[in-house]
């Protein structure tokens, strides 16, 4: 059940306590994919994950700026502070709990995210009258998840299969050309990455080969994505809070 595509007597009569809300950004993903990538495969994720799901869950509408100063100097991206993101999260998470929903996974797009989706799911299952946690999909794709790059071959591919009329296919040997192979720019046996924006070591934003992920891919990460979020369904629908 989605939020946005049902009426509140639906709503009222659903038979379920678990919810997933997906977030994402709008940020810039190199000269061949939209701004909206992070915020379009976590709503197809919570979506492919529900529908994989034995059981009934609400899907809530994506959240689809977060934290993402990182790319402030590329053209079009948004941001917002930690602490809003936070905010917001909880405000969102607090709502769905008072309509029943209590049990709540927060389906990431955005690796920007993942330090404050932590903090907030923990401080809303300690403070509030709720349950959450959070899900990364490309954290939840096996060895996979060690090509994530950014703009590169996982994000791409998932578009192609997801969404491939907002691949600048014409694009990619430019993606390519001005990619870096890894994100930051790290001092050797230190394990400390003196760069803050990613401007500072990809001249166009993308991380890796965007040409290297294809829609069978995308269909491969997509499929093992919904697999692990309705594994984590289960296990949030069986857990304790109490406990």
């Amino acid at each position: 059940m989605h939020l946005s595509d049902v009426t509140w007597t639906d709503v009222r009569d659903a038979d379920t306590d678990l919810a997933l809300l997906p977030v994402g950004s709008t940020e810039q993903h190199g000269p061949h994919a939209p701004l909206g990538t992070d915020a379009y495969h976590a709503e197809t994720v919570a979506e492919a994950g529900a529908d994989a799901y034995d059981g009934d869950v609400v899907v809530a509408p994506t959240v689809p700026v977060g934290v993402a100063e990182e790319h402030r100097r590329f053209d079009g991206t948004l941001w917002v502070s930690p602490d809003t993101f936070r905010d917001y999260v909880r405000d969102v998470v607090g709502s769905l709990a008072h309509h029943g929903f209590g049990r709540v996974i927060v389906v990431n797009g955005h690796g920007g995210n993942v330090p404050a989706l932590g903090e907030v799911t923990a401080t809303i299952s300690r403070h509030d009258d709720a349950y959450a946690v959070p899900f990364t999909w490309f954290e939840a794709v096996g060895d996979h998840g060690s090509e994530m790059g950014h703009g590169g071959p996982l994000e791409t591919a998932l578009l192609r299969a997801t969404h491939p009329e907002l691949v600048r296919e014409g694009r990619i040997d430019a993606a390519r050309e001005g990619a870096s192979e890894a994100w930051g720019d790290w001092v050797p046996g230190t394990g400390t990455n003196l760069a803050h924006d990613s401007d500072e070591f990809t001249a166009n934003g993308v991380v890796g080969d965007p040409g290297a992920g294809d829609a069978a891919l995308g269909e491969e990460l997509l499929e093992s994505a919904a697999d692990s979020l309705a594994r984590l369904l289960t296990a949030v629908s069986e857990r304790d809070p109490s406990a």
